[in-house]
């Protein structure tokens, strides 16, 4: 019997969405786009080309406050996905949201899945974790703050490029060398609030708020107008009036300056290597972030920024069998290998460090370990082990509006961090009143 090449060809479509339909679908909504999105895209391609069994769809739903925001939204119209990025301040949020998360040890305990927790890295852990160690949501995204160094730019002011700058004093001079040089760009930052406040204050080992940053009770107020806080924004302060820092924005503004070679000095997230590696036509390295020697415990260990994936009520037994299966496929070591090289962002298990440097990766790219080590070095203490603020995003705002009066020389350090403290405490009681 003959058939035609349009019967042959409607059969073929036909048998494809069948496979298809009987695949089952998980919605993973995310906030990458750019490299980072390329390289999510190849995650989930890998994963659906893994197995028959589900399909992953995944997509962009803006950046982190947008994303967030969408899935609130989306949750309130009962149209939730069943995965979504959440970046790291909005961790208290999600906690608080009753009936919209499903916590990640209940998707892997109903799911039968084999899932180990002491598996990841304590310091990433410990920030999605509850008081008794059961882990929320997936760690995926995880990056912690280092100093990037355009080796040239110190070269061509008449600094040894290998010099010195593991504190905030020798990096002082540093910056007063390349003022004098006629240097433009002597330092700039991404995620000031993130860097040089939250992370400033972990690694001294000093409180960012009370009830150990937010982990131990809703009735935390903000502690980030202390001596060594103050000391740090003034400093910058000071810097910025004399030409040597140069504010260019609230995220990451600031890094289109160094990677077009124009700064010397680049307090960004580790997760910066991507693309530093693909546009920096000049001869860079990553060293640790400075400290304020003898201030403090400094350095104990930073905390990470970035993003964790939480799962959401609302959906099928068999749609979290998939869930499971996806989620335990990207914290497999070697797709989070890869992960960890190709974007800077932390290896999130200790299985995927120890793969990474087995292949190499670590004596090839010098200084790409510093991030890991910077987080691993010590044992997270209280002040150290992340923050869990609600309002946590509105926070941050204010932080940025007094800091930027700072930078101005519209106020000094202590007016403008207790200002911020002020502001910020009162969306904390706000927060703890609607939680109750």
């Amino acid at each position: 019997m003959k058939h035609s090449t349009s019967f042959l060809a409607a059969a073929a479509i036909l048998g494809l969405a069948q496979s298809a339909a009987a695949q089952t679908q998980i919605e993973f909504w995310h906030a990458f786009t750019g490299r980072l999105g390329e390289l999510v895209d190849e995650q989930v391609a890998t994963f659906n080309g893994s197995q028959s069994d589900y399909a992953v769809n995944a997509a962009h739903k803006g950046n982190y406050s947008e994303t967030l925001n969408a899935g609130i939204a989306a949750f309130r119209a009962g149209e939730q996905p069943h995965i979504l990025m959440v970046f790291e301040v909005g961790t208290a949020t999600m906690m608080g949201a009753k009936g919209a998360i499903k916590p990640v040890y209940e998707v892997m305990s109903d799911a039968g899945a084999e899932f180990d927790p002491d598996a990841f890295i304590g310091s990433v852990k410990g920030y999605y974790t509850t008081t008794d160690g059961e882990m929320l949501s997936m760690p995926f995204n995880s990056s912690t703050p280092v100093l990037w160094v355009n080796r040239d730019k110190l070269e061509e002011a008449g600094i040894d490029p290998d010099t010195d700058l593991s504190t905030w004093d020798k990096v002082g001079e540093v910056l007063t060398q390349l003022n004098e040089a006629g240097v433009d760009c002597p330092m700039t930052t991404a995620w000031q609030s993130w860097i040089h406040l939250e992370n400033l204050s972990a690694y001294h080992d000093v409180p960012f708020a009370s009830q150990d940053n937010g982990f131990a009770g809703l009735d935390t107020e903000l502690e980030l107008n202390g001596p060594l806080q103050v000391k740090h924004v003034q400093a910058m302060g000071d810097w910025a009036q004399d030409g040597k820092f140069v504010y260019a924005g609230r995220r990451n503004e600031g890094g289109a300056n160094f990677r077009a070679g124009e700064c010397a000095l680049f307090t960004e997230s580790s997760a910066g290597y991507a693309g530093i590696k693909a546009e920096a036509t000049f001869d860079f390295d990553v060293r640790p972030l400075p400290y304020w020697e003898g201030e403090g415990s400094a350095p104990q260990n930073t905390i990470i920024g970035g993003a964790s994936l939480w799962v959401m009520e609302g959906h099928e037994a068999e749609e979290y069998a998939g869930v499971a299966a996806f989620l335990n496929f990207l914290s497999s070591p070697e797709i989070q290998a890869k992960w960890h090289q190709d974007t800077g962002y932390l290896p999130i298990t200790s299985a995927a460090g120890d793969l990474t440097r087995e292949q190499g990766f670590y004596d090839e790219n010098p200084g790409t370990d510093i991030a890991v080590e910077q987080m691993t070095a010590k044992e997270p203490t209280a002040n150290s082990k992340g923050l869990r603020l609600g309002s946590f995003d509105q926070i941050r705002t204010i932080i940025d509006e007094e800091l930027e009066a700072v930078w101005s020389g519209d106020k000094d350090a202590q007016a403008a961090l207790d200002s911020a403290a002020e502001r910020g405490n009162q969306l904390l009681r706000r927060f703890e009143q609607a939680s109750n």
